[in-house]
């Protein structure tokens, strides 16, 4: 059975008033909802709070799921939504950057090969991960969140088209424009 059947089977088992079943959904998605969470607050004991009061306001939506999306996806919106809630009503200002550098670190982990054996590697490396962050900051917000989501969050296309509220197409279309511009800034630097 596949993963997405598995969270259909429980949500079923949910709306039909099995509430165990919500608990194993809690179980599967706690640890990725906190980690986006801790995106946009940074102390632990809010996060914790904005974790519960998604999963809280995901128990009290889940009779409107339809399935047309995965239920993380559904979850994700409900997540970032419930964090910039959070924020705003702390009276701070919602960050215009959807990451943060450990993200860079993992993005660079995952696209480029680094050797820390000789300190100039290493200052590369450095001034790599802040060109990267600087090129991805700078960003469009729709490619921004198109390419985090992908790079980052590991979401498909699919996924990825669900929570932006687009087609694949313009998925697959921003992920390809942010490579390219990232690329263009970035390879400069890889040519030493």
């Amino acid at each position: 059975m596949s993963e997405r059947k598995v969270d259909l089977h429980l949500i079923h088992e949910v709306q039909k008033g099995n509430k165990r079943a919500f608990d194993a959904l809690v179980l599967k998605y706690q640890y990725k909802v906190f980690r986006l969470v801790s995106r946009y607050i940074s102390d632990p004991s809010e996060v914790l709070d904005v974790t519960q009061d998604t999963f809280i306001k995901a128990y009290q939506s889940l009779e409107k799921f339809r399935g047309e999306s995965g239920f993380y996806t559904w979850l994700y919106r409900i997540a970032i939504n419930t964090a910039k809630n959070h924020i705003i009503s702390q009276g701070r200002k919602v960050p215009a950057v959807d990451f943060e550098l450990t993200d860079v670190e993992q993005f660079m982990a995952k696209n480029t090969s680094k050797d820390y054996s000789a300190p100039e590697r290493t200052l590369m490396c450095q001034e790599m991960e802040q060109l990267l962050y600087t090129v991805i900051e700078d960003l469009p917000r729709e490619l921004r969140t198109a390419i985090m989501l992908r790079e980052v969050e590991n979401l498909t296309y699919d996924e990825i088209a669900a929570i932006m509220g687009c087609p694949v197409g313009t998925v697959r279309s921003r992920i390809f424009r942010a490579r390219e511009t990232i690329e263009k800034l970035v390879q400069p630097m890889t040519d030493h």
